[in-house]
């Protein structure tokens, strides 16, 4: 646990400024959870069930509700965006923050894939293969969290924004539009990219996370107290 802003001399409060969302614990002294960046992660959050029940309403095949479902990620996703920005801006990130913020997003996501793969849109397949990648890196942060946290970097940034577009148009009733082959091969196109781009930053995670593991400060600090504990009890031993 980091000491309070004060307790190291320091005359200002960072969390007026704001704070770096990657460090891997934020101080008991930060904001309260109870701030309007984790409201709009809840928000998110309670939208998932509504989002379900109106992509799978009639099997998918209402168009009014497809558009509704659409709207409703839509609103989600800049929820997701907003959110984040407020709690980097303000100063507003928190350890409850942390923890929903990507549990949220994971679970909209889990839902348009299932969904969609239960209307017969997307194949279960890659529903499968993202949501292993999705859940897995998911579970692998916290995994790691006390050697440190990986930052989301391009590769992951480039993989959300795949996923959302992706994930938009199938959400679309494309064959009540106007060159609905043109918006078919757009939805695939953008999910196909998506899918590669999650598994081979996946990859990357899990690279990064092993690397993490083995070279954190946490990590060799460990190392060098059983090296130690060795080294006395074989000096013991010999006397």
């Amino acid at each position: 646990m980091r000491p309070g802003p004060l307790a190291d001399g320091r005359m200002s409060d960072p969390y007026r400024v704001g704070i770096d969302p990657a460090s891997p614990v934020v101080p008991e002294t930060g904001p309260s959870a109870w701030n309007i960046a984790n409201y709009l992660t809840v928000l998110r959050l309670a939208l998932v069930p509504v989002f379900g029940s109106l992509l799978l309403s009639r099997g998918g095949e209402s168009p009014a509700l497809r558009w509704a479902a659409f709207g409703v990620f839509a609103l989600a996703m800049v929820t997701d965006r907003i959110d984040g920005d407020l709690a980097r801006s303000r100063g507003l990130v928190t350890n409850v923050g942390k923890v929903l913020d990507p549990i949220a997003d994971k679970a909209l996501v889990t839902m348009a894939l299932v969904g969609l793969s239960s209307i017969g849109e997307v194949m279960w397949w890659v529903t499968v293969v993202v949501l292993v990648r999705e859940w897995g890196i998911t579970a692998m942060r916290f995994w790691v969290i006390r050697h440190g946290v990986m930052a989301a970097g391009r590769g992951g940034k480039l993989k959300t924004l795949l996923q959302t577009f992706g994930i938009g148009f199938f959400l679309w009733p494309r064959a009540t539009l106007p060159a609905p082959g043109f918006w078919d091969a757009l939805a695939w196109t953008l999910l196909g990219a998506a899918v590669v781009v999650t598994v081979v930053t996946g990859v990357d995670y899990l690279v990064q996370a092993l690397r993490l593991r083995r070279t954190s400060e946490r990590a060799v600090r460990k190392r060098a107290e059983r090296a130690e504990r060795a080294a006395r009890r074989a000096g013991e031993g010999s006397g």
